[in-house]
């Protein structure tokens, strides 16, 4: 399998100090495409209890957007969907012309992938090694360690601050070489922001030949000011979108990574084969609509608004998000909540190792929140 690596890509591992018997595990992921095992259907489903929630219940569990596709996106979908027998490149190409467009980055500076996951993984897989750590946040979205893991690279947690934003001090100097250090922003489980003040000095301080990774999937429930402009200056930066959040398509699966063209090179080496076409019509005619960000932004964020004053009205304990998901501290482990909500027809998530009595909950619609506060009511009296 080595064929299907580089000459540059083979230098690069044995730089970063692979073992032989790794460096041919990472040339058969470079020929597997994307059926990468750490992020199997199974691992897709955030280490959930359960694996199959029935008809009719209440999906507050994995960040989606109730609201789905718009018309624009749905029929859009519908039509290419006539086509399904065809690989149809060109929408792949059409999307990232129209992304770059949008965003202000040369056409080279855009990647697209089928969500934001692709990208994460593989930007682990390039720049992180058995010397490499991979340096994320605690809580933090988990994706990104278990494919350290799977390379035998070092994961370095780093408590968030006491505001929950990440503390980039302490991540800058959690060791001397990392390979990726990773932020969320909002971040992922506790929806909160770091400063665009902190990613600077980050950049501007991080250890040399380390990569910051950006994920901005939740960027768009925010007003606070993106980093597309640090791409365009070309530092040591990718940042990640997705269309599975605000634009409501995460099993259509469209996303892009956007950075300066060498690192997009790295990356890229790791990369399967054709994206769905019903995700890049569904994704290109989302980004046409006028309006839609803002008009989405405000409908889920009145909700989630709504639903800390009636927390808070009850003296229930939650981290104030700006996201659309928000993690709730029930006193007492989360899992027994998580249960016992389920039993109720609403299925929350998870809860993370570091905050054992914390449950994140999704923003869904007005119906489907008041569903989970009266059986939250029911499940904690």
């Amino acid at each position: 399998m080595n064929h299907l690596l580089t000459s540059e890509q083979r230098r690069d591992f044995a730089r970063r100090g692979f073992s032989r018997r790794m460096f041919g595990r990472l040339a058969a992921l470079a020929g597997a495409g994307a059926a990468l095992p750490f992020y199997s259907e199974p691992v897709l489903a955030q280490l959930s209890t359960f694996t199959r929630i029935p008809p009719g219940a209440v999906r507050l569990n994995a960040n989606e957007n109730p609201l789905g596709p718009c018309p624009e996106a749905l029929e859009a979908i519908q039509a290419v969907a006539r086509n399904g027998g065809r690989y149809l490149f060109e929408m792949t190409w059409d999307l990232a012309e129209s992304l770059a467009a949008q965003t202000g980055l040369k056409r080279e500076y855009v990647e697209v992938y089928g969500g934001s996951s692709d990208p994460l993984h593989h930007t682990v897989l390039a720049f992180c090694s058995p010397t490499r750590p991979f340096v994320v946040a605690d809580p933090g979205y988990e994706a990104g360690a278990r494919a350290a893991g799977f390379i035998h690279a070092p994961v370095i947690n780093v408590p968030l601050t006491a505001g929950y934003a990440h503390d980039v001090k302490r991540m800058a100097a959690a060791h001397a070489s990392p390979g990726v250090i990773y932020v969320c922003n909002p971040n992922n489980p506790t929806g909160t922001l770091t400063p665009r003040a902190d990613i600077n000095w980050l950049i501007a301080n991080k250890p040399a030949g380390s990569i910051v990774l950006l994920d901005e999937a939740y960027i768009h429930f925010t007003t606070e000011p993106q980093c597309l402009d640090l791409v365009a200056r070309d530092q040591d930066l990718i940042v990640l979108r997705t269309f599975s959040k605000i634009y409501g398509l995460a099993g259509m699966r469209a996303g892009a990574a956007l950075a300066r063209p060498d690192l997009l090179a790295k990356i890229k080496g790791f990369k399967g084969g054709p994206l769905p076409t019903t995700g890049m019509a569904g994704a290109a005619a989302s980004l046409k609509v006028p309006g839609l960000i803002e008009q989405r932004r405000t409908y889920l964020t009145d909700i989630r608004e709504e639903t800390f004053a009636w927390l808070r009205s009850r003296n229930y304990d939650f981290v104030p998000s700006t996201s659309n998901k928000f993690m709730l501290n029930v006193r007492r482990p989360g899992q027994e909540v998580v249960k016992a909500l389920a039993a109720r027809n609403i299925y929350v998530g998870r809860s993370w190792p570091v905050w054992p009595t914390h449950v994140r909950v999704t923003v869904g619609t007005r119906e489907e929140m008041a569903k989970f506060q009266a059986a939250l009511h029911d499940a904690l009296g």
